[in-house]
């Protein structure tokens, strides 16, 4: 090829690619995650020769090697009545650099009591709190069970009561009840049932990426745009065990770990869906349901296996 034709060939691919690159437009985002944990200081059956501080421990390392910043872990701080050495989790916690939020005493179920007792189960697990983050802000709160009052006369209650006590609330918009595997996982290592726990590990790691994707879709639906997220989990002994591979998972999915403050200054997080709901859920969850739309079709989560698995 003569060095003319070799020059205009260059030339020629040198533009083509030109156009490509603009017609391509920009790079697509990370999308951007919190990762929250519930029910500190402890969640669910421990397999025998496991303890709380163990599964405490395994957590937070795996928070460090995956550079996940500043996971606010939602405490029950009533637990530690019937369990006083469990305290050892929450120092643990605070030890790693990881803040704390209030999460109620005793993770109250909201439909089954007044807004009144409500909030003095949730003031009565600020001593704890104030005893263990000091000077740092712990005012962030977690409705337990995601349930923000049956009736309107409740929400609009406690809403102002936690405003008027400078709480913000810690929206979740993504979750896949993962605290549905622990108590199975219990059951199955207590027995040494490895084909049992090879499903346990399947079934969590799918039934995650098909509601966190559902989530995705229903946060573009609702929105117009992708949205910071912020993810609910349990400090529960299989949570543990599967953390790394759910934050391997995640990275793999383009997420990009940030802290609960960044996810949740997005203005997706002003929305109220100001409506009665016995269910609660995610805020997604809420605003589907306060406005009737349909969710789009997916696979069930296997609550029926999982109750029955190693029985």
């Amino acid at each position: 090829m003569s060095e003319r034709r070799r020059t205009a060939l260059l030339r020629w691919v040198a533009v083509v690619g030109m156009t490509l690159h603009c017609f391509a437009g920009p790079p697509t985002l990370a999308q951007e995650v919190a990762i929250t944990m519930d029910d500190l200081p402890s969640h669910g059956p421990l397999p025998i020769g496991t303890t709380r501080t163990d599964v405490a421990k395994s957590v937070l390392a795996t928070l460090r090697e995956a550079k996940v910043p500043s996971v606010y872990g939602f405490i029950n701080a009533g637990k530690l009545e019937k369990n006083p050495e469990d305290i050892e989790v929450l120092r643990l916690w605070r030890e790693a650099g990881q803040p704390l939020g209030n999460h109620t005493y005793t993770h109250i179920k909201f439909n089954d009591n007044t807004a009144a007792a409500f909030e003095e189960n949730v003031e009565k697990n600020e001593p704890t709190l104030k005893l263990l983050m000091g000077e740092q802000d712990w005012h962030w709160f977690r409705y337990p069970y995601l349930w923000e009052g049956e009736t309107l006369e409740k929400r609009h209650d406690v809403r102002a009561y936690l405003k008027a006590h400078g709480y913000r609330i810690a929206q979740v918009t993504l979750d896949f009840e993962d605290y549905a595997w622990n108590g199975a996982y219990a059951r199955c290592a207590d027995k040494k049932d490895e084909k049992a726990i090879a499903w346990l590990k399947e079934s969590y790691l799918n039934t995650a990426t098909e509601y966190i994707a559902l989530d995705q879709k229903m946060a573009q639906q609702l929105f117009r745009r992708e949205i910071k997220h912020v993810l609910l989990l349990h400090i529960g002994a299989f949570d543990a065990l599967m953390l790394p591979q759910l934050l391997e998972q995640l990275n793999k999915q383009g997420f990009k770990f940030v802290t609960l403050e960044e996810a949740e200054s997005d203005p997706a997080y002003l929305t109220d869906p100001d409506a009665a709901l016995k269910d609660g859920g995610t805020l997604l969850d809420q605003v589907f349901d306060s406005k009737h739309l349909q969710y789009t079709p997916h696979v069930e989560k296997p609550m029926k296996e999982l109750s029955e698995v190693c029985r």
